[in-house]
């Protein structure tokens, strides 16, 4: 713990508090209008999916970009003018906006609950895949000199992350038992609705598995591509970005959940540029969402 604490330490002293504060404040303004307007919402329930894709790929654009741009004004950074740079800077919103708008259909069966079960578990596995390929031909490109965007164990120190991760448990506790919190978790009961008269526990792990992988395309996108492909050109810089753009694909989550995203999103960051290796991350990642889970399943169980 005391190796992430000098980590945070470092990273906050050398950061321009200028940059760090309007960051701050845009991701802020941010995330009211999108919970005010409801724009989230908008977004899903778009007649097109071209309007969807459209529409993500610009606000995840407009809150990777922003902190660039104030480094640029206030740092005069050079990075920003190479090629290379600015065509990874535009091209990684599109491969998030895609992915979040993926559609998947197929008729697994008569039953409309049993039906959109299976097809979320064929998705994530699927979304996973399909965005690997991309950072795989975009890594094999521009950094095949270093491990695959942070799949590494050596040097790698377990411990603070498990520390994390007790850290979180009762806060997880806490969380379970508010209205907004079992709006959202389980994520399962959001599929099935009520009934639950064919769901088993298999079908619960699976599930669960299922989701689970969606976050090992998180962590490697965002702390390892958009950290780990950008440092060599941003250094540092690298970090605030890719908080704020974290921030916004929590936009259909809990509140606390998306302001909390950007602070934990920058902790991660700051640990990856640090350690080179996204798997400590991972761990905590997945240890929280599965955490989420459990509470909202202990919630429901408990308010019923």
């Amino acid at each position: 713990m005391k190796t992430i604490i000098r980590y945070l330490r470092e990273y906050f002293y050398d950061i321009n508090k200028v940059v760090l504060l309007l960051v701050s404040i845009y991701t802020a303004v941010f995330i009211f209008c999108n919970y005010y307007y409801n724009i989230d919402a908008a977004i899903r329930e778009a007649n097109s999916s071209v309007i969807a894709f459209i529409s993500r790929y610009l606000i995840f654009l407009a809150a990777f970009v922003f902190p660039y741009i104030l480094y640029q004004l206030f740092e005069k950074r050079n990075y920003i003018y190479k090629p290379a740079f600015l065509i990874l800077i535009f091209l990684a919103p599109a491969i998030f906006a895609l992915k979040a708008n993926l559609n998947i259909a197929f008729n697994f069966s008569d039953d409309p609950g049993q039906n959109d079960y299976w097809n979320h578990v064929i998705y994530w596995p699927l979304t996973v895949l399909i965005t690997i390929i991309f950072l795989l031909i975009i890594w094999k490109i521009n950094d095949d000199d270093q491990p695959f965007y942070g799949i590494k164990t050596s040097g790698v120190n377990w411990k603070p992350d498990w520390w994390m991760l007790l850290i979180m448990l009762p806060l997880a506790a806490a969380a379970s038992t508010q209205p907004d919190f079992l709006a959202v978790y389980p994520k399962l009961k959001l599929i099935t609705g009520d009934d639950e008269t064919w769901i088993t526990w298999w079908h619960k792990l699976l599930f669960e598995i299922s989701y689970g992988s969606d976050f090992i395309i998180i962590e490697l996108f965002f702390r390892g591509f958009l950290i780990l492909a950008f440092i060599k050109w941003a250094g540092k810089d690298a970090i605030l970005p890719m908080a704020c753009f974290y921030c916004t694909i929590h936009f259909g989550k809990p509140l606390g959940e998306c302001i909390s995203s950007y602070l934990g999103g920058m902790v991660l960051g700051i640990v990856v540029y640090n350690t080179r290796s996204i798997l400590g991350g991972l761990l905590i990642h997945l240890g929280i969402a599965w955490l989420m889970e459990l509470g909202g399943y202990f919630g429901k169980m408990l308010s019923s």
